[in-house]
């Protein structure tokens, strides 16, 4: 068996690599038309940072496992063809800000119309809106040589920072297709090479549209949590209450449970705001007004939690940071990932630049050129620099804010950070991972997020 996986990003090239390492036999290429990220998946330096995936690589690359631009032979081969590419959200016309742009999700299934040769399985792995797959299957049948193609989805579900670990042993795998003896048997093409290591009892299979929405409801669902809780974490600092410790206490409730009730300074990456966006934009389209606010509601708390923890640092530092030194600890959106996309940092970082503040950012995985990038979007500011050590980030600072929950950031030694700032000296940790009673008792003004 021959797989092609179009799109080298955080979801083809890891999802890729882990089916060559378990099912030896199967031959898999990984394709892309950015030949500079194709060159990197070839390299000592991967193009995304995910602990223990440059092993998993090196085991499988140059064997059963290729990376190439060579798109059109590459399809040709294969006898699976995964759809991998970037669904950004839509910046113009009919539902803008909301609805998935699917121009790069068409764009494969018109190249894999025009160049396909043999019958093939087409796999959605992009994370996608409800009826997409009628989209591909439409612009899929229209091809001219009379090939026959099979439509499945097989959303991911991995969280980035354990995306291998998430691979080898999944909560799930998920398989939708359609309900006819061509659509069972790519069903089951599929369900046998994830049964080369995924248990038969955790490999879902279902219809077409309940897979593809499932996707956009299980990261619904998850943000809905981290926003309810971080609701809670507002009024925790208005009342004397921990957060931690009301999450700890509700958690306990088995129809609750402890997952993602970790309060913080607002959630980030690839999906959550983007698919809960993509959610609230099929509602209103199917004319669910209610429920298309309701979930609204969950983003809007998101960024009001980004924006409250920068008020709260201006207004702690006696109602100004104009001029004053402002260390932010972390730009990515999580720890064990150098993906920044809607990482809380960016918010924060604006917000006390336009407060004239004179910010310093360090992130242990993130490069300067891309922090600039993500901050200013091609402007110049002076006031924003990039150090390249938390100990560089720190000196001199009035205040420093933990934003990325990275691991380094606990293991600092604060009598020689706080013998190097400003007195007073802040500390806001937006991840609750420091002990606030030991920083305070160095002499720190110490915050937290709901505390």
């Amino acid at each position: 068996m021959k797989i092609c996986c179009i799109g080298a990003g955080y979801v083809g090239g890891p999802t890729m690599a882990m089916i060559a390492r378990k099912a030896p036999a199967i031959e898999v290429r990984v394709v892309d038309m950015n030949a500079a990220r194709i060159a990197a998946w070839n390299s000592d330096t991967l193009p995304i940072y995910e602990p223990g995936l440059d092993e998993v690589v090196r085991q499988c690359r140059g064997k059963n496992l290729f990376f190439s631009t060579d798109v059109i032979a590459s399809i040709q081969a294969a006898d699976i063809i995964f759809v991998a590419v970037n669904t950004p959200t839509k910046t113009y016309g009919v539902g803008a800000g909301r609805a998935a742009d699917l121009r790069f999700i068409e764009s494969v299934a018109r190249t894999i119309a025009e160049v396909s040769t043999t019958p093939k399985i087409i796999v959605e792995k992009s994370t996608i809106p409800v009826k997409t797959a009628e989209t591909i299957k439409d612009i899929l049948a229209a091809n001219t040589r009379g090939i026959k193609f099979a439509v499945l989805s097989n959303p991911e579900f991995l969280a980035e920072g354990t995306a291998v670990a998430d691979l080898e042993m999944p909560d799930r795998v998920l398989i939708g297709g359609e309900r006819t003896p061509e659509g069972e048997a790519a069903i089951k093409t599929l369900v046998d090479v994830y049964a080369h290591w995924v248990p038969r009892d955790r490999i879902v299979t279902t219809n077409l549209w309940s897979s593809e929405l499932s996707k956009l409801v299980a990261n619904a669902f998850l943000a809905q949590r981290i926003s309810s809780i971080n609701s809670i974490s507002a009024l925790c600092e208005a009342t004397g209450a921990d957060v931690d410790e009301v999450a700890g206490a509700i958690g306990r409730d088995s129809r609750i449970g402890p997952k993602f009730l970790k309060a913080s300074v607002g959630f980030g990456g690839s999906c959550f705001q983007k698919d809960i966006l993509n959610l609230v934009y099929l509602c209103e389209h199917f004319g669910l007004p209610e429920v298309a606010s309701y979930w609204e509601s969950v983003v809007k708390m998101n960024d009001w939690q980004k924006h409250r923890f920068a008020s709260r640092i201006v207004r702690s530092l006696f109602n100004t940071v104009a001029d004053k030194k402002i260390a932010v600890l972390g730009f990515a959106f999580k720890k064990d990932t150098n993906d920044t996309r809607e990482s809380a940092a960016i918010s924060v970082v604006r917000d006390l630049l336009a407060e004239q503040a004179r910010v310093v950012v360090y992130d242990p995985k993130v490069p300067a050129d891309e922090i600039r990038r993500d901050v200013l979007e091609g402007k110049e500011n002076a006031r924003l620099t990039i150090a390249t050590s938390a100990a560089e980030a720190v000196a001199g600072a009035h205040a420093f804010a933990v934003v990325t929950e990275w691991d380094e950031f606990r293991k600092l030694d604060f009598e020689k950070v706080y013998a190097s700032m400003v007195k007073p000296a802040f500390v806001f940790d937006g991840r609750n991972i420091l002990d606030l009673a030991k920083l305070r008792a160095l002499g720190f003004r110490a915050h937290g997020i709901g505390k």
